[in-house]
């Protein structure tokens, strides 16, 4: 399952639902919030029944970040709140769904938090996406109850909005509460070469779709990547990202949409607070280049935007005309202290552990989540990736971010649990 946002392109398809008009009047739109209502519900306090896991907060889904999500325990029902701070006025309320949505849902208003009343939206057979719901209705919190899941995971919502008047004045400093800072890094060439595989040995590799730095071959070294250009967006970050070329009817897709995230989560917050900067040089491979189906790879995801009906899966996904597949994946966040690199190239670093760090990779660094996104849609009978097929989608990350750049936004954006920009300022 995945999370997503924001500082670029990112269209979603409006879904329109059926809604029961219960408690007042309450609409379905196929449009955006009302231009006059102001957005209520960003960076406030928000608690949910459960989630899937530390990785996936309540608190991700009223963030403004729509690359980052809340998802709930595999079960129903479940709920997700929101308090305005003082009692508001509600007058439409929008669903960005991931691809694990709710296909029945209701929505509530109460003064306390304890007493609520009749749904102001009502939801059955819903088929996610992004949803806009036009409500008449006043209270200080805002509950979300979902009823019944889409699909077999749990519940999960990129963004929950809640727009009207009213409410508190928003809390001063930043609002947003969640420990990042990225890069977007579109496509640059493409090489049979890997620099961490096989260094030294151009054409040894299946072929690969280079990200940021513009020099990165074989050959490649730490000074070469300081040294030469890089397209990212900040262009301090001369790192270089690789992934296997994707293939369509023999075709080579590049990605069009292109971001890295540096991220504080999928550990407790106090160890998120002494996170340590990604050690100049490191480099980390993540993901199965030789799985030989989907059970061997439980890393890489694929989904499709725009389209949250499409359960997301280790392989290929079906995704409809007017979409986009993407792909997810997750680098381990956990360096053992030492080494820049490891034989297999993956042991010097590892996963968390019940939201810890293992005693044997004792030191957490920011969590580097790769999301791509191909202007690719339908069967993917004949997608295939270069190392072969979507289950093998893998990533290589050779870090060159200079050390101050890379401690600077840790200090102010990863520690304090601050959402960054491009820029690492608030």
């Amino acid at each position: 399952m995945h999370p997503f946002r924001r500082r670029r392109p990112h269209l979603l398809a409006i879904v329109a639902v059926t809604a029961a008009l219960v408690a007042g009047s309450v609409a379905v739109s196929p449009n955006s919030a009302l231009a006059a209502d102001t957005l209520l519900s960003q960076g406030r306090t928000t608690t949910a029944s459960s989630t899937e896991s530390a990785a996936y907060p309540a608190s991700a889904a009223t963030d403004g970040n729509t690359g980052t999500r809340w998802s709930s325990a595999f079960s129903d029902p479940q709920w997700l709140q929101v308090d305005l701070g003082a009692t508001a006025t509600v007058t439409s309320v929008v669903l960005t769904w991931e691809a694990a949505y709710a296909a029945d849902f209701a929505v509530r208003l109460s003064s306390d938090g304890t007493n609520w009343g009749s749904p102001i939206v009502n939801v059955t057979n819903g088929t996610g996406g992004r949803q806009t719901f036009a409500t008449n209705g006043s209270g200080r919190y805002v509950r979300l109850t979902t009823t019944r899941r889409g699909t077999t995971y749990g519940a999960s919502l990129f963004e929950f909005q809640v727009y009207g008047s009213g409410g508190s004045t928003p809390p001063t400093g930043p609002i947003v509460r969640v420990a990042e800072f990225l890069a977007d890094c579109p496509y640059s060439h493409r090489l049979p070469d890997d620099p961490i595989i096989y260094p030294g040995l151009p054409g040894a590799s299946h072929m690969h779709s280079f990200f940021g730095s513009t020099i990165t071959n074989a050959h490649t070294q730490l000074n070469d990547l300081l040294n030469g250009n890089s397209n990212c967006n900040p262009a301090v970050d001369k790192s270089s990202y690789w992934v296997p070329t994707l293939y369509v009817n023999n075709t080579p897709v590049e990605p069009t949409i292109v971001t890295f995230y540096y991220l504080g989560e999928g550990v407790r917050d106090d160890i998120v607070a002494t996170t340590q900067p990604i050690p100049l040089g490191l480099r980390i491979v993540a993901g199965n280049a030789k799985a030989t189906g989907p059970n061997d790879n439980t890393i890489s995801r694929w989904s499709c935007l725009h389209a949250g009906q499409v359960p997301p899966s280790h392989d290929f996904v079906t995704c409809p005309s007017g979409t986009m597949m993407e792909s997810y994946l997750d680098f381990p966040q956990c360096w053992n202290g030492r080494d820049l690199d490891s034989a297999d190239h993956k042991s010097h670093m590892a996963y968390p552990v019940n939201n810890a760090c293992p005693a044997s990779h004792p030191v957490p660094v920011p969590k580097l989540r790769q999301v791509l996104r191909y202007p690719v849609n339908g069967s993917p009978a004949n997608f295939r990736l270069a190392s072969g097929g979507g289950y093998t989608m893998h990533g290589d990350f050779f870090n060159a971010w200079p050390e101050a750049e890379m401690a600077r936004r840790v200090n102010d954006c990863i520690r304090p649990i601050i959402k960054c920009g491009v820029d690492g300022r608030p």
